[in-house]
C-alpha cells in the first residue's frame, strides 16, 4: 500500500533533500541537539534578548532540515496544532487592534519552531530525550539552588513579595533568577516530573544522583515559592503518579487489590496532606488563603480580572482579540474595572477564549486531549517513550491545575517546557520507521 499524500500546507519539505549534503548537513541533528540543549539549560538563567536569539536559531535549524527532509504523516497532536494556528491567523486579520495580534501571532510561530524541531529531533534520534532533560535539570538544579540561597541573605527583596492585605502578610516567598515566585514555581512545576523519570530511568550512581538532587531542591524551591497554584499543582503531579504507578506496578495482583490499591495509596496520601498542612503554620495560613474569598487581596484581583475577561468574551465570542499579551494589554483597558490592571486573564481557559473566541478554547481543548489520550497509550506500552510519557501526563495534570487561576505557563519559561513535553508525545506516536536510537 503507497504512502498517503503529504498534507498540501507541508508540500514545500524535502525540496532540498537531493541537493550535496556538505559537512553542515551531516552535523545538522548533532547542532540541532546542542542549540535546544542550550535553550533548555537557559530558559531560567539567560536574558529574554539571549532566550529569542535560542529560539530563532532553533526555528532556522527546523527549516533546514525540513527543506532537506521528506515530511513523514502528521499524527493527532500535530492536526491540532496546526487547527490552533490557523485560528491564531483568522484571529490576527480581524483583531480590533491587528498590529499588536501580529506580534503574539510571531511568538506563538516562533514556539512552535522550537516544537518542531524537538518534534524532529526526538523523531530521527530519542536518545536526544534524555540530553535535552539532562540540560532542562542543570538549569533546574542552579535555580533552585540559588533561589533556597535567597533565605540566607537581605530579606529587602523578597518582602516586596509579602502583600500587607492578604491574609498570608509577611510570607516570605523566593523568586531566583526569574524575579517572580509565581514564575519560578511555574517553571518548576514541569521540571519535577521530569527529573522523577530521569531518575528511574538513568543508569549510574552519578546520573541518579543528580536527578535525585535536582528533584528534591526543586521541590524545596517550589514549596517556598508560596505559589498556592503551583502547590495545588505539585499535588495533582503527586497523585498522577504514584496513582498510574500503582495500576502498572499492581497488574498481577488478584483483581480485587488491583483495584483497592492505588485507591487506599490515594486515601492515605489525602490524608498525609492534610495532617501537613493542619500542623505546619505556614502552610496553613497560605492554604486558609485560598478559601478567604474576596477577603484575600489576591483572591479579589483574579475575581475582578476573571469578570473583565468574560466581558470581552462576550464582546467578542467567535475569534476573541487576537493573541498575545499586547492585543491585551490594549483591549483590556476598556473591559477592566477601577484599579484592577492586568497583563493577562489569569486562568489559560479564559486566555484562549479571549484572544481566539470560543473556538480557540474548544481547540485548546482539543489538544489537551489529543496530547493525554497519546501519552496515555504509550505509557500502557514498553516502548522507548513509556516512562516519559508518564512524566509528560503528571506535567499536563499540574499545568492544568496550575492554569486555572494562572496563565504563568505563556511565559517562554514554562512554555518551551510544555512543547517539550508536547514533542516528547508527537514523536512517540509517529511511526517507528522513521525513528533511529544513535
Amino acid at each position: 500500500m503507497s504512502a498517503p499524500p503529504s498534507p498540501l500546507l507541508l508540500r514545500w519539505q524535502g525540496c532540498l533533500r537531493s541537493a550535496p549534503s556538505g559537512a553542515l548537513g551531516r552535523q545538522l541533528t548533532l547542532l540541532s541537539g546542542l542549540v535546544l540543549c542550550a535553550l533548555m539549560a537557559g530558559l531560567p538563567l539567560v536574558t529574554r534578548s539571549g532566550l529569542s536569539l535560542l529560539v530563532l536559531a532553533s526555528g532556522l535549524l527546523w527549516l533546514l532540515l525540513a527543506l532537506r527532509t521528506t515530511p513523514g504523516p502528521l499524527v493527532e497532536i500535530d492536526r491540532w496544532i496546526l487547527g490552533i494556528l490557523a485560528l491564531a491567523l483568522l484571529a490576527t486579520g480581524f483583531s480590533p487592534v491587528p498590529l499588536a495580534a501580529a506580534k503574539g501571532l510571531v511568538k506563538l510561530v516562533s514556539y512552535l519552531g522550537v516544537y518542531a524541531l524537538m518534534r524532529q529531533l526526538l523523531v530521527a534520534a530519542p536518545l536526544w530525550w534524555d540530553r535535552l532533560v539532562a540540560a532542562l535539570l542543570a538549569g533546574e538544579l542552579i535555580t533552585s539552588v540559588i533561589g533556597i540561597r535567597q533565605l540566607y541573605g537581605d530579606s529587602t527583596e523578597l518582602a516586596r513579595w509579602a502583600d500587607p492585605n492578604s491574609v498570608a502578610d509577611g510570607t516570605v516567598r523566593i523568586y531566583s533568577t526569574l524575579e517572580n515566585p509565581n514564575l519560578l514555581a511555574g517553571y518548576l512545576l514541569p521540571a519535577l516530573p521530569l527529573a522523577l523519570v530521569a531518575l528511574l530511568r538513568w543508569q549510574g550512581l552519578a546520573r541518579k544522583l543528580f536527578a535525585l538532587t535536582a528533584l528534591v531542591l526543586g521541590v524545596a524551591a517550589l514549596v517556598l515559592t508560596y505559589s498556592r497554584g503551583a502547590w495545588m499543582g505539585l499535588v495533582a503531579e503527586a497523585g498522577v503518579i504514584v496513582l498510574l504507578l500503582a495500576v502498572r506496578g499492581t497488574r498481577a495482583w488478584p483483581p480485587l487489590w488491583r483495584k483497592l490499591f492505588p485507591v487506599l495509596l490515594l486515601v492515605g496520601g489525602a490524608a498525609l496532606l492534610v495532617v501537613v498542612v493542619t500542623q505546619v503554620e505556614p502552610l496553613r495560613v497560605r492554604v486558609m488563603s485560598l478559601v478567604a474569598g474576596r477577603q484575600d487581596s489576591s483572591n479579589n484581583f483574579r475575581i475582578n480580572v476573571w469578570l473583565a475577561a468574560l466581558d470581552m468574551i462576550q464582546a467578542r465570542p467567535w475569534l476573541g482579540i487576537g493573541p498575545g499579551n499586547d492585543a491585551f494589554n490594549q483591549i483590556y483597558p476598556l473591559f477592566q474595572q477601577p484599579k484592577f490592571n492586568a497583563l493577562s486573564a489569569y486562568s489559560i481557559p479564559l486566555e484562549l477564549a479571549v484572544e481566539a473566541g470560543i473556538p480557540g478554547l474548544l481547540a485548546g481543548i482539543g489538544l489537551l486531549v489529543a496530547n493525554l489520550r497519546t501519552a496515555t497509550a504509550l505509557w500502557r506500552g514498553d516502548g522507548f517513550f513509556s516512562l516519559p510519557a508518564l512524566a509528560v501526563i503528571a506535567v499536563i495534570a499540574g499545568l492544568a491545575v496550575q492554569g486555572l487561576t494562572d496563565t504563568i505557563f505563556f511565559r517562554p519559561e514554562v512554555q518551551l517546557v510544555g512543547w517539550f513535553c508536547v514533542a516528547t508525545l508527537a514523536a512517540g506516536a509517529a511511526p517507528a520507521a522513521s525513528r533511529d536510537r544513535g
